[in-house]
Parts: structure tokens; sequence; C-alpha cells
């Protein structure tokens, strides 16, 4: 018995790592899981017994058909888990609003809408569940400390944060849990954006970006896409049934100092 038996899971941005290996996480712990991108993962969702279809999350329609889909196809939503995002590193005076906007369309815009258009599906199934249906947010590490060259992107994520604290307050009276999850530099495509950022801002040669992205963590290393997959896993189960407006921090001591 998994600890997801018989709910229903949608993930974005699941075509590649955090997304793609929750997707994985989920359906192992027991949930039916759909999988959603810009490119339908219709191999991801064969491989896990789910469901999948291309999604643009910075559309409102989109969002609409999505859930359309899901009700008529699985019956119904357990767990949402916002996780599609973009990053951004660059200094701030070579950030053009077409860039913030771009950036905030998806990792801002797209948790508004998906939490959104989610909601009246997750109360109908809220009571089924000791811990009720859950929302999981994909913030970061920096929506809860700054970084240089990195302001677009702390913007983006701290509004996630702390969206996702005013909507838990919101919705826990309809049996809907919010949380957050807050990864360090995960070994990711997103993480090598994240080295490859370290190396254009610090002058340094790809090598030593990678060792300084590891450094930072206390632990000595960047986190694995199966350390957040665990932590989502778990604020989607009962075991997280007293859980809501919380930042769930995975990060390898980065921000414990």
């Amino acid at each position: 018995m998994g600890d997801l038996d018989g709910r229903i899971a949608l993930v974005t941005g699941a075509s590649r790592g955090i997304g793609a290996t929750t997707a994985r996480a989920l359906a192992a712990a027991g949930a039916k899981v759909i999988v959603t991108d810009l490119k339908e993962p219709a191999d991801l969702a064969v491989e896990i017994g789910g469901l999948s279809r291309a999604q643009d999350v910075t559309s409102e329609t989109d969002w609409a058909d999505t859930m359309a889909f899901i009700r008529k196809e699985a019956g119904g939503l357990d767990i949402l888990v916002n996780n599609a995002g973009l990053f951004l590193m660059k200094p701030l005076l070579d950030i053009s609003l077409e860039d913030w906007r771009k950036l905030h369309a998806v990792n801002v815009e797209g948790v508004f809408l998906g939490t959104k258009a989610a909601i009246p599906l997750l109360a109908e199934r809220a009571s089924k569940w000791k811990g009720g249906t859950a929302i999981i947010n994909l913030s970061s590490v920096a929506g809860l400390v700054g970084a240089a060259g990195a302001s677009c992107y702390n913007a983006s994520k701290g509004a996630v944060r702390l969206f996702t604290k005013g909507v838990a307050l919101e919705v826990a009276s309809a049996g809907i849990r919010v949380n957050s999850v807050h990864p360090g530099i995960i070994e990711t495509k997103m993480g090598d954006e994240v080295v490859s950022g370290f190396s254009a801002l610090g002058g340094m040669g790809e090598n030593e970006a990678r060792a300084q992205a590891a450094q930072i963590h206390p632990l000595g290393h960047m986190g694995q896409p199966q350390n957040i997959a665990d932590a989502i896993v778990f604020l989607a189960s009962d075991r997280a049934a007293f859980m809501t407006g919380s930042e769930l921090v995975v990060d390898g001591g980065l921000t414990a100092s």
C-alpha cells in the first residue's frame, strides 16, 4: 500500500528534472498522475501509467481545458504540484522588462492560474482523505534569501512563497492544504543554468563554478531531484495532515546561516 493510493495528481513542467522525478515518485506512492508541459510528456505518462497533455501554464484557457480533461478522464483531483518554472541569472541592469515579464508569467502567474483553476476540483474530494487535498508550489531558496545576479528570480520565487501562505489561509476551511518547497541547487538542467550563471558572473570556468555551487551547501554537494520529489510526496500525503502555509526547505543547509 502506498501513501497516495487512490489519489489523483497533476504535475506541471513534468518533462524533465524535478517535475519528471516527482511524477514518478507520486506514481510509485500509488497516485494516478497527470503530467503536462509545453510539449506533451506522453512517454512519461506511458511509463508511469498516467495521463498527459500539452499545457502552457501562462494560459488561463489552457488551465480551464486541463481541469476539464482531468475531470473527464480521471474523475477529479487530489494533488496539484505547480512545478513549471524558468530561471534567470543576470545583473539587474541587464534585465529587460521582457525578461522580467516572461519569468513572472511562468513562475508567478502560472502558479496563480493553476491554484485558482484547481481549487474547485480539490475541494470536491477533500473530505475523502484525513489530510484533505493538497497544493504544493515549487519556490526556491531564492524565495528565502537574496543572491547577486538573481534579483528577478528572487522576486518571482518570493512571490510564490507568500502567495502560498495567503492561499493556505483562504482554503483551509475547504480541507485544502497549501505548502511550498524550497530546493537548493539541484542536479538538473536548471541546476546547470545556475552553474553557468555563477561562471559568467564570477568570471570562472564551469568546473570551478560547479565546485562553488556544491560548496555553498554545508553538506558539500548539490541536491538530487529525488530529494525534492520525496518532500513533495510527503506534503501530498496524510503524513503532512497538520501542515499548511508551510515552507519546506530542502537545501543541504544553504539557508541555515
